[in-house]
């Protein structure tokens, strides 16, 4: 990767001139390339005696750093063996998937907690006016999982069609679970974007997070099993805990769909091949028809 270093690679020199301590510079570097999979889970970090050389600092500033990264559980440190990148300890999001974060979650054995940080009734801007109603019921939440805070979560909702939700029946619940057992109304479909933007300073201290830290934003709306908009949300990802999966099909082209003529069972070898000969053979009777509609 473009501007990073690997175990081997020359050091970026740190600043002695500047007014953060240079084990804090240290730990920078090492916890930037660890974030962004430089240096990946199980890799062995450099010597202390290396890491000495290389960066031109005393072995009290590299046990410092060593010794912040370990605090952080970002390395793995032990007697005679070095210290080593940690297994992250990351959350899987299906976002192709309907299901929202609690549910997922709590799919993989991780315990989920929610905490309602509002729950108020808004009136309706440009960016609720899908939900079709003058007035919103704007929800914010923080959820964690295992304890550590991983996203903070704002929902509006329809406000006449939900006026009976309250912030206890959301304390560590799932928000489209309820809808369906208090209000009978599943969410079926949605549009779903994504993108990295930097956190302000509530949202970093909700997440835990440094200042200018990026988070991953994913935007939506949802539908409900008769098309009808029933939320509008926006959820703010920790970085270092949250990973989006997607999964993908290759698109269907033209030669994957086989004429009715075609009797060849699915599995065969040279399937691709004689359903394109199949089609320009139809496609050669189709123009005969055109050209002599009487035939």
């Amino acid at each position: 990767m473009a501007g990073t270093e690997t175990p081997d690679a020359p050091a970026r020199p740190l600043d002695s001139g500047s007014n953060d301590p240079l084990h804090l510079q240290l730990r920078g570097h090492l916890r930037a390339q660890i974030l962004n999979h430089s240096l990946p889970p199980g890799t062995s970090l450099p010597s202390e005696a290396q890491l000495q050389v290389r960066y031109g600092v005393s072995r009290s500033v590299v046990r410092q750093a060593l010794g912040a990264l370990a605090d952080e559980g970002l390395i793995e440190r032990g007697r005679g063996r070095g210290s080593t990148v940690a297994p992250r300890r990351e959350h899987h999001r299906l976002v192709h998937q309907t299901s929202g974060l609690s549910a997922q979650l709590g799919s993989t054995g991780a315990s989920v907690g929610t905490e309602v940080l509002s729950l108020t009734v808004q009136d309706a801007d440009a960016s609720t006016a899908v939900l079709g109603t003058p007035q919103v019921l704007s929800l914010e939440r923080l959820r964690t999982a295992d304890g550590v805070p991983i996203a903070v979560i704002h929902t509006s909702l329809p406000a006449p069609a939900f006026s009976g939700l309250t912030a206890e029946d959301l304390r560590d619940a799932s928000l489209h679970a309820v809808l369906g057992e208090k209000f009978g109304v599943q969410v079926t479909s949605g549009k779903r974007q994504i993108r990295a933007v930097p956190g302000d300073q509530d949202l970093l201290r909700l997440l835990q997070l440094e200042a200018s830290s990026p988070v991953l934003l994913l935007e939506g709306t949802s539908f409900d099993q008769d098309g009808r908009p029933v939320e509008v949300f926006s959820t703010w990802h920790h970085p270092d805990h949250v990973v989006f999966d997607i999964d993908i099909q290759r698109e269907p082209s033209i030669l994957d769909v086989p004429s009715a003529s075609s009797s060849l069972p699915a599995d065969s070898p040279d399937l691709v091949a004689d359903r394109a000969r199949q089609l320009g053979a139809d496609l050669l009777r189709l123009a005969d028809q055109i050209s002599d509609p009487g035939r």
